[in-house]
C-alpha cells in the first residue's frame, strides 16, 4: 500500500491514478494510522509554499512524517510543490520554515533569457547528472513536464542527482538516502514519467 499524503493542495487523484497504472494500491490520506502502514509514501503538492506548510501544520503531519521519514527511513518521494516542502525554507510570499529532510532553500526562478516566462510550464529535458535508482530504463534525453515558479537552491551538490534547463540549468531531482523528489510531474509525464514512479514504489 502507497500512502499519498493528503494534506489539501495537489493533483491528488492523478498521482493516485498513476500508482493504480504502474500497479501498486494507492490510500489518499491524512489519517496517520494509514500513512504508518504504508510501504512508502508520496508528498505531492500544487500551490504555495507558506499553505503547504500551514496545512501540513494544522493537521498535525510534521512531526509524525518527519519521525516516519527521518528517523525510520521510510522511503517517500516529493512531487512539484511536495519537492519544495522537504527543503529548509522558502522565500515565496515571505520567508517560509520547510520540513528540513534535505538542506536547502527554495528560491524564484530567474532564467537567464528575458524570453522565457515565468512560471515555468512545459516539457523539458531531465540530465542526468548522477546515478539514481529513479532513472533505470529511464532514456538520458526523456522530458518531463513542469509546472513551477520557484526552485531549490540545495546546499550539498550531492543530493542533486537530475537538473532541468529553463535559461539556465536548475536542480529537478534529488536524494537523501530514502528521501527522494521531482520538481517535475511524473504523473503527467506519460510513458517516462510512469518508469521513473515505477522505479520508486519497486527499487526504493
Amino acid at each position: 500500500m502507497i500512502g499519498i499524503i493528503d494534506y489539501g493542495l495537489g493533483n491528488l487523484t492523478s498521482v493516485a491514478g498513476a500508482v493504480e497504472k504502474v500497479g501498486f494500491e494507492p490510500v489518499v490520506t491524512a489519517e496517520l494510522d494509514e500513512l504508518e502502514k504504508a510501504e512508502k509514501l508520496i508528498l505531492p503538492g500544487v500551490g504555495a509554499f507558506g499553505d503547504g506548510m500551514r496545512n501540513l501544520r494544522e493537521r498535525n503531519l510534521i512531526r509524525p512524517l518527519t519521525e516516519m521519514v527521518v528517523r525510520r527511513g521510510k522511503p517517500v518521494l516529493g512531487i512539484c510543490l511536495g519537492f519544495q516542502l522537504i527543503a529548509q525554507s522558502s522565500e515565496e510570499f515571505g520567508l517560509h520554515d520547510g520540513l528540513g529532510w534535505i538542506s536547502g532553500r527554495v528560491v524564484r526562478m530567474a532564467p537567464g533569457d528575458d524570453t522565457l516566462r515565468v512560471p515555468h510550464v512545459g516539457w523539458n529535458e531531465l540530465f542526468q547528472v548522477r546515478d539514481c535508482v529513479l532513472f533505470e530504463d529511464v532514456p538520458p534525453d526523456a522530458l518531463f513536464y513542469h509546472v513551477h515558479s520557484f526552485r531549490l537552491a540545495a546546499d550539498d551538490p550531492e543530493i542533486v542527482v537530475g537538473e532541468s534547463d529553463y535559461g539556465g540549468r536548475f536542480t529537478s531531482v534529488v536524494q537523501r538516502r530514502n528521501v527522494f523528489a521531482t520538481q517535475f510531474h511524473p504523473e503527467k509525464s506519460q510513458r517516462h514519467g510512469l518508469t521513473l514512479l515505477r522505479n520508486f514504489l519497486e527499487r526504493t
